[in-house]
């Protein structure tokens, strides 16, 4: 039986993970043990999130949607927004169907107006928030002397600013609340570029600029502002229409060994939601201002391949 989502985050940061381990061994088989760890973590999960306000930005598929649905599952109200609609919707259906707490509110995040009303209505449904998960985003490729004005602007607008104006209007609700938490996703593309992500790649080290002034504006008040910065996930955003299950299988194992030199593989949306849960956790309260890749390995570095027909040097 695999590990619960939380007990993952716990391993990640190590804290109580040796007891825990001991605890389920005294157990003596192997279904004790499982039971011992899901136990724990479903009431650490709910120590840690049970009837806290959770707001995310671009929830309604790919990794938002996973996060918005472990807040959720951990006992957190979550309002959640996005551009489409008929997703949102669907997304709110099966967190509540799940027995979850969740409200889907449409907004653009390039929109200041919509942005402020987004969280302002979550905050006064909810009565406050604690943690805001700052994930709307939008990718293209294309060389920059092809990429049109209009696309820069909306990548930029997107990626960056949408953050921007997100961090405006939840920061009075967390001052109110006396402190809080905030995640905001930038990318392992912003520390190591590709051709053609130009606008992609400016827009998530403007991220990580962000979250590193906001860190510091905000600290004293008890608000930690982190970026976490995935590798290529598994989400609709990267996966091409009308692939076949099977396709899509063999073109990500495929793909993971000759881009990830770590794990060799995509991550998953719910092993990047996580991540982000285990940043909004207690379990990191000195951490701030960080960008922390969750990347499977690939800005670990590369292996180094030697030209065919060349002699290589003495190992």
């Amino acid at each position: 039986m695999s590990e619960t989502p939380f007990n993952r985050r716990r391993a990640i940061s190590g804290a109580l993970a040796g007891a825990a381990g001991l605890a389920a061994a005294a157990a003596g088989t192997q279904g004790a043990q499982a039971a011992a760890r899901k136990g724990e973590a479903s009431a650490a999960g709910k120590a840690c999130f049970a009837g806290k306000v959770v707001v995310i930005t671009g929830a309604t598929s790919g990794i938002g949607r996973a996060t918005a649905k472990a807040f959720a599952a951990e006992g957190a109200k979550v309002g959640f927004c996005g551009r489409r609609e008929n997703l949102g919707a669907k997304v709110e259906r099966e967190i509540r169907k799940a027995g979850g707490e969740a409200v889907y509110i449409r907004a653009d995040v390039r929109d200041a107006d919509q942005v402020k009303t987004f969280v302002d209505k979550v905050a006064s449904r909810y009565g406050g928030l604690d943690v805001a998960f700052n994930n709307a985003g939008v990718e293209f490729s294309k060389p920059l002397h092809e990429t049109g004005v209009a696309e820069w602007d909306d990548i930029i607008g997107t990626n960056e600013r949408g953050v921007f104006l997100a961090i405006k209007y939840e920061i009075p609700h967390l001052l109110q609340r006396g402190g809080g938490v905030i995640v905001c996703t930038s990318s392992a593309g912003a520390e190591r570029a590709r051709p053609g992500h130009a606008g992609y790649t400016a827009s998530k080290r403007g991220v990580e600029g962000i979250v590193r002034s906001a860190a510091l504006d905000y600290g004293s008040k008890g608000i930690r502002v982190n970026a976490i910065l995935p590798g290529t996930t598994d989400t609709p955003l990267v996966r091409p229409k009308g692939v076949s299950d099977a396709d899509w299988a063999a073109y990500k194992k495929a793909w993971g060994s000759l881009n990830v030199p770590g794990l060799q593989r995509m991550a998953t949306a719910e092993e990047i939601a996580d991540s982000v849960l285990a940043l909004a956790s207690d379990q990191f309260a000195f951490m701030t201002g960080a960008s922390v890749p969750v990347d499977g390995g690939a800005l670990a570095g590369s292996k180094m391949v030697w030209p065919e027909g060349f002699p290589q040097p003495p190992q």
